[in-house]
Order: structure tokens, then sequence, then C-alpha cells
């Protein structure tokens, strides 16, 4: 009977520190772009040092039959949608577990934190389809452009 005991304690004990792993995510401040035939996409993402989260992605889907012109005008009408909205952005509760953030409860990743490279991914689903794998470049402050250095 002892044994069981010990053997349920520990079983207690293991469960919680599993359940209880909180990690905090890294503060700091992140943007990026997306292109393709078919879609364009910009990013922005910050942690703060009390661990709150903002994300913003305007996007615009279907424009695979756009003119140069008119995709020259998405992406500027997208970086200036990102930067005036930044201000309304409210913060977004993700649970972190030192890689991956996931909406409280979810199994869909929302982003991901390689510590080693320091290298932060957005994850964009458009539809129902595959999550879109955003890079994020580390800034100090948001540029007007999310497309420089992308």
């Amino acid at each position: 009977m002892r044994a069981f005991a010990v053997f349920l304690a520990c079983f207690c004990f293991a469960a919680l520190a599993g359940c209880s792993r909180e990690v905090a995510p890294p503060a700091g401040r992140w943007e990026g772009a997306y292109t393709s035939a078919d879609a364009i996409i910009v990013a922005r993402m910050e942690i703060t040092g009390k661990g709150e989260i903002f994300v913003s992605a305007p996007n615009a889907e279907n424009i695979g039959s756009a003119a140069a012109a008119d995709r020259a005008a998405i992406r500027e009408r997208l970086a200036a949608d990102l930067a005036q909205g930044w201000d309304s952005v409210a913060p977004h509760p993700l649970d972190f577990d030192g890689k991956t953030f996931r909406k409280p409860g979810g199994i869909a990743p929302q982003a991901e934190w390689d510590s080693s490279s320091k290298q932060m991914t957005l994850i964009v689903y458009l539809g129902k389809g595959a999550g879109i794998r955003i890079p994020l470049r580390n800034v100090k402050t948001f540029s007007a452009n999310p497309f420089a250095g992308a």
C-alpha cells in the first residue's frame, strides 16, 4: 500500500509538472511579407516584456489575374493598412511551449520560434488550406514597408 501511495504521489507530481510548463515567449518586434502568384500577406508581431502578443497580417487573396501595376497597388495598400491599424491591434492569447505558439487549447501552430537562430515564423491560414509560413525579421521599430528585406 505504501509503494502505491509513493507511486501515486510521483505520478501526480509528474502530471502537474507537465501541465504547468510555461515558458516566457521572447520579447521583441518582427515583421515580414509573403508574395505568391495568388496571395500577398504583410505581417507584424510584437511580444512585450509582459508576454502580451500582438499580431496583424492583412492579406489579399485570389489575385492571380492581377496585373503588375495592380499587384504593386495591393502591396502599398496592405502595407498602409498594417501601419495605420497597428495601434488598434488587441493582444492575442497564445500558449507557448518554448518553440510553438498555439491558440489556448488549440492544435494548429500560429507561430514558431527558433531560439538557436532567433528566427520567428508566423503561420497564416487562408481558407482551409495548409498554413503559409512567413519568416519574420527582427526589427527595433516597425517600418512603413514590411516588404523591405523580404
